[in-house]
């Protein structure tokens, strides 16, 4: 038997074929544009920033991810970040810039309420460690940093409990660990932060008082 035509030219199934191809890769980028995006890390969508993002030269020597501390034990994972609130940032850009060529070591950053909470138990005095309440403030809003020169004769440690450690403390202070402690309150101040009283280290940025949401997010 005589074999039957199609009726089915060549050059039309090439048609067909290009158009299925075409349609095959419409499908397909239309899939790609309906993917949901990644979702944003907890610290990002808390407006928080890693620190070495800011200043890139910055030392981060985070105490309380090591035994070096008050409480004799780490508080934070050994893979923690310095974080701080994004309206820091230019702050502490501008403080590094005018501290150099020496350079910030940052103690602490953004602190977790739990961590504050652990604090104030083994220290329950509220002269030396913040006592946690509802809100956040200071370093648990990440408004706040602990820091110092690298290299430099500050006159105490990291939380020294002494009056030694009040920023303008005079008595038992070397007057060169007194101009060190003039020179990081210069730079910090051209960034906008301002000393807290208390302790030397520490200096907080616009609106660290103001009592916001507990945050709760991870230091890593």
């Amino acid at each position: 038997m005589p074999e039957v035509e199609s009726g089915v030219s060549g050059p039309c199934l090439c048609s067909n074929r290009r158009v299925r191809r075409i349609l095959a890769g419409f499908v397909l980028l239309c899939g790609f544009v309906g993917m949901p995006k990644a979702a944003a890390t907890p610290a990002a969508a808390a407006g928080l920033v890693d620190v070495r993002t800011v200043v890139s030269d910055a030392v981060v020597d985070l105490r309380y991810a090591t035994p070096d501390n008050f409480v004799g034990f780490p508080l934070y994972p050994a893979d923690a970040r310095c974080l701080v609130h994004e309206s820091l940032a230019p702050g502490l850009a501008a403080a590094a810039a005018a501290l150099r060529p020496d350079v910030l070591v940052f103690w602490d950053c953004y602190r977790p309420h739990d961590v504050q909470v652990r604090m104030f138990q083994a220290v329950p005095n509220p002269n030396w460690v913040a006592k946690p309440g509802a809100y956040a403030r200071s370093h648990e809003a990440g408004r706040s940093v602990d820091v110092t020169i690298a290299g430099a004769d500050m006159g105490t440690g990291f939380d020294d409990f002494s009056p030694r450690s009040l920023a303008y403390a005079t008595e038992g202070v070397s007057p060169s660990a007194q101009r060190n402690r003039a020179r990081l309150r210069d730079a910090m101040q051209t960034g906008g932060l301002t000393v807290y009283a208390g302790e030397w280290w520490h200096f907080d940025g616009p609106g660290a008082g103001d009592p916001r949401p507990i945050l709760d997010v991870p230091v890593n």
